[in-house]
């Protein structure tokens, strides 16, 4: 797509410094973007796409603004590497299979499961209770079927992502909560890489509004990590809770 107004260019670069510092802080960023995307006249799917493009500075940002709680943790992302990596392919070349018109009859109910997992976020981080013995379980089945599934999901639409994969490691992996948002958003990145690499040759993807929400997005990015370790994100959650919702209902009266 080419030919975007000041307005257009003002809403995607706004929609990415969102998208990013929600990302970092409680995940859900693509219900920002996404949106943004496809207000700016993209397909469903070519918006998606180019959603998945573009928060990837964003996941960038914020694990660079990590590294000091990523420290320990190689040994988990490379076990998981083959994982996330397999589950994102497999996801981007089902999303290409599915087309236009099926993918814009399930994107608001894929937003409402979004919205459903950022609710629910603060209960399962409370209630999950790693096993005992949890430190050396990045290697078990369970949690690499369980990466597996997030990834897929990740690769075909993403938005909700970094909630479900917290998710799954809190239930895994003993280990301080930052830590372990630090560790999902490495995986997330990963994630968005293998589907972006799969898109950049066989996906609609518009560059230039990817660069618009990409660059804002790893400032975003950078800062979400700074609001992630000083406030609490209820608040944040809510408002994007809303938005998301809000989204959906118009995407379905619109059907």
């Amino acid at each position: 797509m080419s030919g975007l107004s000041l307005a257009e260019v003002a809403l995607l670069a706004v929609a990415g410094l969102a998208a990013g510092a929600v990302n970092a802080v409680a995940g859900g960023g693509s219900l920002v973007a996404f949106p943004a995307l496809l207000g700016v006249g993209l397909p469903a799917v070519s918006a998606n796409v180019t959603n998945a493009v573009a928060v990837l500075p964003g996941y960038l940002g914020g694990s660079i603004a990590y590294r000091e709680e990523l420290g320990g943790q190689r040994g988990r992302v490379v076990k998981l590497l083959p994982t996330t990596v397999a589950g994102g392919v497999l996801g981007a070349v089902l999303l290409l299979a599915t087309g236009d018109a099926l993918f814009e009859g399930i994107v608001p109910f894929l937003i409402l499961l979004s919205c459903g997992l950022l609710v629910a976020q603060p209960a399962i981080s409370r209630r999950i209770q790693p096993p005992e013995g949890a430190r050396a379980q990045e290697r078990s089945a369970r949690l690499h079927a369980l990466t597996f599934v997030c990834a897929v999901y990740g690769g075909y639409f993403g938005a909700g992502l970094g909630i479900a994969l917290l998710a799954v490691l809190a239930l895994a992996i003993e280990d301080d909560l930052q830590r372990l948002n630090a560790l999902k958003g490495v995986l997330s990145l990963v994630i968005g890489l293998a589907a972006v690499a799969w898109f950049a040759f066989f996906g609609p993807v518009e560059w230039t509004e990817a660069a618009i929400v990409g660059a804002t997005s790893l400032v975003g990015g950078q800062a979400g990590v700074v609001i992630a370790r000083r406030l609490p994100a209820t608040v944040l959650r809510g408002i994007v809770v809303a938005f998301g919702v809000g989204v959906a209902l118009v995407l379905l009266i619109q059907r």
